[in-house]
């Protein structure tokens, strides 16, 4: 069974929480764990002749250790690229936390040291009329990882987002800043010394634009021993 499981959410869409996630079990590699992922609901999805893949579920798939059919990585992948729950009811399906939760246990029986669960957008993004996923690492009492990015807006953002986390029973295990793109924002570092000081929470890391995706050099940049309990020494 997997011995620490984590969400990972962000405070909004397009803030490269796969990126991070992949980075994360990346890191959680070069420190010989073993390591499972999944992303139980994917929009956006592309037509293969294997059927509807994700390149975020892909990238997980990539740098995780254990080796896992995609169905188990993406169960419910759609292929719109456009809010989860209208995604499914465009393709005729409906999503629940009750489904979700059952797939991930499957996921989590898995022999594992580390396993991620990457949502879809921000914390309180619908499944449906009456749930969100948040609901999934309520049901499963999941530490959560926040990925911020450093833009304008950003400290807001990411203490609403803890405050919700927080009001609905879990632990912020850590966040991470993530630079989106290449824009620099302005004050960058007082933006960083504040969210240090108020997220309540460790900061594993702030990752910098790439233009060339580099997920080894993403990793160096992390201390996941919150994590994990593995020194970076070792």
């Amino acid at each position: 069974m997997a011995r620490r499981t984590y969400f990972v959410t962000g405070t909004d869409t397009e803030v490269g929480k796969s990126i991070v996630s992949a980075s994360i079990l990346r890191k959680a590699a070069d420190l010989s764990l073993r390591t499972v992922a999944m992303k139980p609901v994917a929009s956006g999805c592309e037509q293969t002749p294997d059927g509807l893949k994700n390149e975020d579920a892909l990238l997980l798939m990539e740098h995780m250790t254990e080796v896992l059919p995609y169905e188990q990585v993406n169960p419910i992948a759609l292929e719109p690229a456009i809010a989860p729950h209208v995604a499914a009811q465009q393709a005729g399906r409906k999503l629940s936390a009750q489904r979700m939760v059952g797939l991930a246990r499957g996921l989590m029986m898995k022999p594992a040291d580390l396993m991620l669960i990457e949502g879809a957008g921000g914390w309180r993004v619908p499944l449906n009329d009456r749930e969100t996923y948040a609901r999934l690492p309520a049901e499963l009492g999941l530490g959560v990882i926040i990925v911020v990015p450093l833009r304008l807006g950003c400290i807001n953002h990411a203490l609403l987002t803890a405050e919700a986390i927080r009001h609905d029973g879990l632990t912020v295990a850590g966040w991470v800043a993530n630079r989106p793109d290449e824009t620099v924002m302005s004050c960058e570092e007082e933006t960083l010394d504040f969210l240090k000081g108020h997220m309540g929470a460790p900061c594993l890391g702030v990752l910098p634009w790439l233009a060339n995706l580099d997920i080894n050099a993403l990793a160096a940049e992390l201390d996941i021993a919150p994590l994990t309990g593995i020194s970076p020494q070792i």
